[in-house]
């Protein structure tokens, strides 16, 4: 966990600038959440790798005083911005605690929601995860994740990694390559996020893409997002030589700039929302208990 952690420490900066960003790219997609997970006034939620707090704030606004939501994330650093930006808001009903989601350690906590906004493809066990919070809610409990689709619906975020790839000398990105676990598109693949939440003892499953597409000035700006708080694709250049990286920045720059439009550039992005329930009568068992 510690390497893990450091990494997206040294994110934590970026994610936190960029919060008004992904907070406008998100815009829809994050009530979409809210409700798939029936959150509402005076509920418990847990909220999972919840990064520097966007969603947060919306779920301690929506819980409302007579409710809570716990905030959990990996890096240490990021869950400060978080806490500085939930007390600024005022929100005391708004807590944070360090948890690697795949071992929350949250089992008969009894939330009433769990919620994980673009976080859980990048656990490499996602089974262990999404069994983590099954068990930190109580039965008849929801859970809502959003992950990214498959790399043909993220034209954008495919098209920096391959870039990524060929400056760092790798193999071209293949279907293998691109879902490989805690990987941005590991959990893409249709069906997989359904058949793995069945196998955590969840019922009521429901999967659905939607629409996400991202509205910058430029690609320019898009790139200095993802240099600041994309952390995949700056891992795959991270040990090369600085010339080596600026040519492969630049490269994905101009490269994308096959997404200007006549109002500014629009990158298209493609989200698997899903939703599923704790059984109210809960006869789960994992192997061998």
């Amino acid at each position: 966990m510690g390497a893990v952690a450091h990494a997206w420490d040294a994110a934590a900066e970026g994610w936190d600038r960029h919060s008004e960003l992904l907070g406008d790219w998100l815009r829809e997609v994050t009530p979409a959440m809210l409700d798939a997970a029936g959150i509402a006034p005076g509920s418990r939620v847990l909220d999972i790798a919840a990064g520097a707090g966007d969603q947060t704030l919306a779920i301690a606004r929506r819980v409302g005083a007579a409710g809570h939501v716990l905030a959990t994330d990996i890096s240490p650093r990021i869950l400060e911005l978080a806490q500085d930006r939930l007390r600024a808001s005022g929100f005391a009903q708004a807590t944070t605690r360090i948890a690697d989601a795949q071992a929350l350690g949250l089992v008969g906590a009894g939330f009433d929601a769990a919620v994980c906004r673009l976080g859980l493809m990048f656990c490499t066990a996602p089974l262990d995860a999404m069994r983590e919070a099954h068990g930190a809610l109580r039965p008849g409990g929801r859970f809502s994740a959003v992950v990214f689709a498959p790399p043909k619906a993220n034209p954008c975020i495919a098209l920096m990694l391959t870039i990524a790839r060929q400056h760092a000398g790798m193999l071209p990105l293949t279907p293998e390559s691109a879902a490989a676990p805690g990987t941005l598109f590991s959990l893409g693949r249709p069906g997989l996020l359904a058949e793995l939440l069945g196998r955590a003892g969840f019922v009521a499953i429901e999967v659905h893409a939607v629409s996400a597409p991202m509205r910058l000035p430029s690609s320019a700006h898009y790139v200095e997002f993802v240099r600041s708080a994309g952390l995949p694709i700056v891992q795959l250049l991270a040990a090369l030589p600085e010339a080596v990286q600026r040519d492969a920045w630049d490269d994905m720059s101009a490269q994308l700039t096959l997404f200007d439009t006549p109002s500014g550039w629009q990158g298209p992005n493609e989200l698997l929302l899903c939703a599923a329930a704790r059984p109210h009568e809960d006869s789960f068992h994992r192997p061998g208990e």
